[in-house]
């Protein structure tokens, strides 16, 4: 078996209007996130284009504003995008390169994008954006009755005709948090677990009245969040109590009794990790456990 060539691993922090995206996977014969940043980088790279591992497989219609992705470039990948700039590559570039990366991405890109590259820098020893991160953190935003309606929001935020007991759809989302199977509030996918860490569940409103949901997990199974929200709001109906949301949990079994809410109110904001020196161990250690489970990490 020929050695690996060696590559340079780059992490790249990306932000994205989800509305008229099929979601991040690339999909073919669909516009998807993955697909325009990697359109993106064919037309940069011209050939032998690579592959980006996200942190978190946003669904259609979802936002990011803290999206995490790396990707790594050969030596060859990197002399051709350095040739680009018209200056010659040095052994201590990574960085410029990092930059030249992020500013041509968004040239392509164009003018007005609904999807950007904020940010691209040399990844630290072991970093890996999917496998390395410790949890994921998403908000979601309602203007129910009493709220401002603000159609420059509307893209982002979902609107509910009635009044929300924000001070019910609270307490019954911190009854939600720990380690617990959460089958259902999730889509069932064959093989996949849906045993999760809830580390914060909260709602409150803000200066518009917006209600907001701030939702983070190790991870997250398919549709968890809008499910949770979905749930939150027959809280704040009255339709539940806040009490049925964990006894519903408990059964395990997907239910009828809430609606999972749209996507458009729903944006992954954040993805966290550990130091430096345990992003290896982590991510080694995330590979295991989805290899034991036969899982795989499914986000919103």
């Amino acid at each position: 078996m020929e050695p690996m060539e060696p590559t340079t691993r780059l992490r790249l922090d990306v932000a994205y209007d989800g509305t008229s995206f099929h979601g991040w996977t690339r999909q073919p014969g669909l516009r998807t996130v993955q697909g325009e940043l990697e359109g993106a980088l064919a037309t940069i790279l011209r050939r032998d284009v690579p592959t980006l591992t996200v942190a978190g497989r946003t669904d259609a219609g979802v936002h990011a504003s803290g999206q995490v992705a790396h990707v790594d470039l050969t030596r060859e990948q990197g002399d051709r995008l350095a040739r680009q700039r018209h200056k010659p590559r040095s052994a201590d570039s990574e960085e410029s390169l990092a930059e030249l990366l992020k500013r041509r991405v968004n040239g392509v890109l164009g003018p007005v994008p609904d999807v950007v590259v904020t940010a691209v820098r040399l990844a630290p020893e072991g970093f890996d954006a999917r496998f390395s991160a410790i949890w994921r953190r998403y908000r979601y935003r309602i203007a129910d009755a009493v709220a401002a309606h603000d159609p420059l929001q509307r893209h982002r935020t979902a609107w509910h005709a009635g009044e929300l007991d924000v001070a019910r759809m609270d307490a019954a989302a911190r009854s939600l948090l720990g380690l617990h199977d959460f089958a259902a509030y999730c889509k069932p996918r064959e093989g996949a677990t849906t045993i999760r860490t809830l580390q914060d569940f909260s709602w409150r409103r803000d200066d518009d009245g917006v209600l907001v949901a701030e939702v983070k997990a190790d991870a997250f199974c398919h549709s968890m969040v809008r499910a949770l929200v979905g749930a939150s709001v027959a809280v704040g109906e009255g339709k539940l109590a806040a009490s049925d949301l964990p006894l519903l949990r408990d059964v395990g079994e997907r239910t009828s009794a809430f609606k999972v809410m749209p996507a458009r109110g729903l944006t992954l904001v954040e993805v966290g990790y550990p130091p430096d020196e345990e992003l290896a161990s982590r991510a080694e250690q995330t590979r295991a456990r989805r290899e034991l489970d036969s899982s795989r990490v499914t986000v919103e």
